[in-house]
């Protein structure tokens, strides 16, 4: 019987303990109702055993038929699925190379031979038969991953994945796929706002006709520099435009620089109208409300660095900067400063107390400035102090401090980082003079507790690094100074009868402060400049006294001239001054010495290298106005002016941070040959 079961070649299910207990258990019953059957009835017990020996010999029948049957389900099953897997192997649009250690082909299925075109494969190298594809395969071991990555190769889109450790190239081909995912980012939306800089101040000086002629050029230049790309311009109103445009017609405008910038403002120019455009376009977003919100914002943050120039930037992400090549121009209307003076007057009214902060290392321009704002949050009978340790300053601002803490009225104007902290309430208010990021203002911990209540004043260039949601911000890039704005605010003020905004050494003060920035009133200097300096001196300030708080003392003089001294010509018209990377030099040494070389002959633009801090290298930059600094900065990650801006940079030597600045300039002169 053993025998005959083995033979039998049960499948499986047919050994379960719990199958074969059950026919058991039938068989049994079966042979237990045969008996009693015999016992009631001999031929009716007969009959029931002639039926228990059929149903014996069908279970046993019927058990063999089962068990061949299985049989040949499982082999034809496996059959097929092995057959499966080798035609899949074979014909299925997956490309399959395997090697060896040599980097030998040892087989390669017949879908991905269709790509290498060529019978006779195996023995040879991957490099020798196609070096494009040895090239990706050694990427991709060198990158230590198994994981898929798209990859370029023989004009189609592949996903590739390598098991090294098994020999195995897997190639899909996602062309398809690919191009209508290219073609989706292509067509994604982009939408810009464009603005015309200064239509409404020269609007007031024109004749209807002119008024109109100009503006149907420029019309007529944005529809036809819109049409070239495809994109689509709509005139909101006088002086704003909006622009829709596809991805890949922006990349074809950023190629062109937008060209149109230069356009406009030469050809207007030439007509005495000099008109230039600021532009802001946001993209890379699936809500169109978010994008024009972001084009919003990059429109004010190319107004804020001065017009004539276009902001790219998606949501989250850096922007792009184009244009800016042109100084920013003086207004010609006092409305706006007259606007901020009231406005900052009120919302002083509304504060408890009023904190005033400068940049890290305060100049005259930072602290007078920020003089100006106390003694005006004091006019309206706020308290207020100016953030300022007064032990470490630099020789300029030292000297102003003495003088200040010798008179009475003045010596309570200044406070330390760590009492302003302390005093500081929910209803304090802090104001940023000459700066607007925080990685360069003089208290952090300041900022970050009135992050919500702060005030921006400032004359240079609005960078991406700025305040979240300040509540008042007054950033205009034409002013020589932030000493020249305040200035302005402080004229717009109405004092009670006989009662003075500033003394005669806080009006010496805010003057020094122009005439630092202003380089003797030598550059960025408008009619306004000498306005507010006009001003400052008729209601006391002393220009004898600037002159002595200005003096340089000797050893910064001998460190300056021996920074000078290293002025090399690293191209025409571009100065790099260089300092020993082992010693660490005040960077107000490194502006003036790139100030001393800009006034060389044939020195445009100055650079001045030196060491601030035992990690850090700060960089100088002044121009004369033909080479834009700033930009040169920008791509070293600062920032400033078109003829005065800095950057730090951490973690390299002098030579290094001179590598770089020079590839900076290279950039920079190929972006505007």
């Amino acid at each position: 019987m053993k025998d005959f079961l083995r033979k039998l070649e049960l499948p499986e299910f047919i050994k379960d303990s719990r199958l074969t207990a059950s026919i058991v258990i039938i068989l049994v019953l079966s042979l237990v109702g045969s008996i009693i059957a015999m016992i009631m009835s001999p031929l009716f017990g007969l009959a029931m055993v002639l039926i228990f020996i059929l149903s014996v010999a069908f279970a046993i029948y019927g058990t063999y038929i089962l068990a061949g049957k299985a049989t040949n389900f499982a082999v034809n099953l496996s059959y097929r699925i092995k057959r499966s897997e080798q035609e899949a192997m074979i014909k299925m649009p997956l490309g399959i190379l395997l090697y060896d250690s040599d980097h030998q082909i040892q087989w390669v299925n017949p879908y991905l031979q269709l790509y290498l075109k060529d019978t006779d494969l195996v023995g040879h190298t991957i490099e020798a038969v196609d070096p494009d594809l040895n090239k990706l395969l050694n990427e991709a071991i060198e990158a230590k991953t198994s994981e898929n990555h798209i990859v370029n190769w023989d004009g189609h889109r592949f996903e590739m994945v390598v098991q090294d450790d098994l020999g195995v190239i897997y190639l899909l081909d996602i062309t398809r796929y690919a191009k209508i995912e290219d073609k989706y980012e292509a067509e994604r939306l982009a939408i810009g706002q464009v603005f015309i800089d200064n239509y409404d101040e020269l609007s007031e000086t024109m004749h209807d006709q002119e008024l109109t002629s100009m503006s149907s050029y420029v019309q007529n230049t944005l529809s036809n520099y819109a049409k070239k790309f495809k994109a689509y311009l709509k005139r909101i109103d006088e002086d704003h435009f909006l622009l829709l445009v596809h991805m890949q017609d922006l990349a074809e405008m950023e190629k062109d620089k937008f060209s149109v910038l230069d356009k406009v403002r030469q050809e207007t120019s030439r007509n005495n109208t000099p008109l230039t455009l600021s532009v802001g376009i946001a993209f890379g977003s699936d809500s169109l409300s978010e994008i024009a919100n972001q084009a919003q914002s990059n429109l004010d943050l190319a107004l804020g660095r001065g017009g004539d120039q276009v902001v790219l930037r998606q949501p989250g992400k850096d922007a792009r900067f184009y244009g800016g090549k042109s100084n920013p121009m003086e207004k010609r209307t006092r409305v706006r400063a007259r606007m901020v003076s009231q406005a900052i007057s009120e919302l002083f009214k509304d504060a408890d107390r009023v904190f005033v902060v400068g940049h890290q290392r305060p100049d005259m321009d930072s602290v007078g400035s920020g003089i100006g704002v106390v003694k005006l949050a004091r006019l309206h009978g706020v308290k207020a102090n100016f953030v300022l340790d007064t032990n470490k300053t630099n020789y300029d601002v030292g000297r102003l401090v003495i003088r200040m803490q010798q008179k009475n009225q003045d010596k309570d104007i200044f406070i330390s980082p760590e009492e302003a902290l302390a005093e500081v309430t929910d209803k304090s208010m802090l104001v940023m003079v000459d700066h607007s990021k925080y990685s360069i203002t003089y208290s952090q911990p300041l900022y970050d507790r009135l992050k919500n209540r702060i005030i921006v004043i400032d004359h240079h260039r609005r960078g991406e690094e700025f305040p979240e949601n300040p509540m008042l911000t007054y950033v205009e890039p034409y002013a020589s100074s932030a000493c020249e704005l305040v200035t302005e605010m402080i004229e717009y003020q109405q004092p009670a009868q006989g009662k003075r905004v500033l003394t005669d050494l806080e009006a010496t003060a805010m003057l020094a402060g122009i005439v630092v920035d202003s380089k003797e009133f030598s550059l960025r200097t408008g009619t306004r400049t000498f306005d507010a300096a006009s001003y400052l001196r008729s209601i006391g300030a002393d220009s004898a006294v600037v002159s002595s708080l200005l003096k340089e003392d000797i050893d910064s003089f001998l460190e300056r001239t021996h920074l000078v001294a290293t002025l090399k010509m690293v191209k025409p018209h571009i100065a790099v001054l260089c300092g020993p990377d082992d010693k660490i030099i005040d960077p107000i040494i490194t502006a003036q010495a790139a100030d001393t070389a800009l006034d060389l002959e044939n020195v445009g633009a100055s650079f001045a290298i030196t060491r601030r801090t035992p990690d850090t290298i700060g960089i100088s930059a002044r121009s004369m106005g033909k080479i834009n600094v700033q930009i040169i900065m920008e791509k070293l990650g600062g920032g400033g002016h078109l003829s005065n801006a800095a950057t730090q940079i951490k973690g390299v030597t002098i030579e290094e941070a001179r590598a770089k600045l020079l590839q900076a300039i290279d950039e920079y002169e190929k972006e505007n040959e």
